[in-house]
C-alpha cells in the first residue's frame, strides 16, 4: 500500500496490482476526501497513540497472524517508506537457505514464527492436522516437550528478526500483537530472554502485548480521517 499516494500497489490475494484505491473511493463517495492506509500501519498508529505505546516517541508494532508485518512509529506517525513497503519484518530472513516462502526468497521469518508456521509445526509434530498455534500454546503451558521445541524455534526465529529490526530502527517501544500474542507469557516471557541474550551494544526495547486487539485497524483508520481534518493535531486528540 502506497499510503501517500493512495494506490493499493500489491494484493495478492485480491489480485490488485496499482489500484488507485483512495481516488475510486472518493469518486464513489460523491468527492469526499478519503483516507487510506495499510491494515498492519493503521493498526499500529492506533496502537502507538492510544494503545500500548502511547507516549512512545519511538516504537514498532509487530503482529504475529496468519503472516507478519510492522508497523515503523516516529512521533505520532508510522513510516509507510518510499514505495509503501517500510515494516515488512516477516520477510527478514532469518533462516538462509531455509523454508521457500511465498515473496520468493527463503527462510523468512513469517515462515519460522507467525501464528500459521507455528500451527503447522505443531499440527506436523503432534500429528494433529486440526491442531494449531493456540493448541501449541496450551501444549507449552502444560510441559509437553515436542510442544516446547516448536515453541522454542519459533521464539528463537522471532527474536532474531526482531534484534534486525531494533538494531536498524532503535524503538522505545516493541508492541506485539496477533493471534499468537494471546499466549501472553507463555510467549513474551522466553522472548524478552531470547531478544536479551542476543543484543551486545543495542538498547532493549520494552517489549509489551498490543492493548487494542481487533479493533486497532479500525481505531487506525479513524485516526487517519481525524488526521485529514485536523492535519497538525496528531497528539492532542489523545491527551
Amino acid at each position: 500500500m502506497d499510503d501517500a499516494r493512495g494506490t493499493a500497489v500489491y494484493a495478492a490475494n485480491l489480485g490488485w496490482r496499482d489500484v488507485p484505491l483512495r481516488a475510486l473511493l472518493s469518486e464513489r463517495l460523491g468527492g469526499v476526501p478519503v483516507a487510506l492506509g495499510h491494515d498492519v500501519r493503521t493498526g499500529g498508529l492506533a496502537e502507538g497513540r492510544i494503545g500500548a505505546g502511547r507516549g512512545a516517541d519511538r516504537f514498532l508494532f509487530v503482529p504475529l497472524g496468519t503472516g507478519i508485518a510492522g508497523a515503523i512509529g516516529i512521533d505520532g506517525r508510522v513510516e509507510g517508506g518510499a514505495h509503501g513497503f517500510a515494516g515488512e519484518i516477516g520477510h527478514v530472513v532469518v533462516r538462509p537457505d531455509g523454508v521457500p516462502c511465498p515473496c520468493g526468497q527463503r527462510g523468512c521469518l513469517e515462515r519460522y514464527a507467525s501464528a500459521s508456521a507455528v500451527g503447522e509445526a505443531w499440527a506436523a509434530a503432534s500429528g494433529d492436522p486440526a491442531a494449531g498455534a493456540a493448541d501449541c500454546a496450551g501444549a507449552v503451558a502444560a510441559g509437553d516437550p515436542a510442544a516446547v521445541r516448536v515453541w522454542r524455534e519459533a521464539v528463537d526465529a522471532l527474536a532474531a528478526g526482531l534484534v534486525t529490526a531494533l538494531t536498524l530502527l532503535d524503538p522505545r517501544t516493541l508492541i506485539i500483537g496477533g493471534g499468537l500474542a494471546e499466549a501472553g507469557e507463555t510467549l513474551f516471557t522466553p522472548l524478552r530472554e531470547a531478544v536479551a541474550r542476543r543484543i551486545t551494544f543495542q538498547t532493549q526495547p520494552s517489549i509489551v502485548p498490543a492493548a487494542l486487539g481487533d479493533t486497532a485497524g479500525c481505531l487506525g483508520a479513524g485516526l487517519l480521517a481525524w488526521d485529514l481534518l485536523n492535519p497538525t493535531d496528531r497528539t492532542e486528540e489523545t491527551s
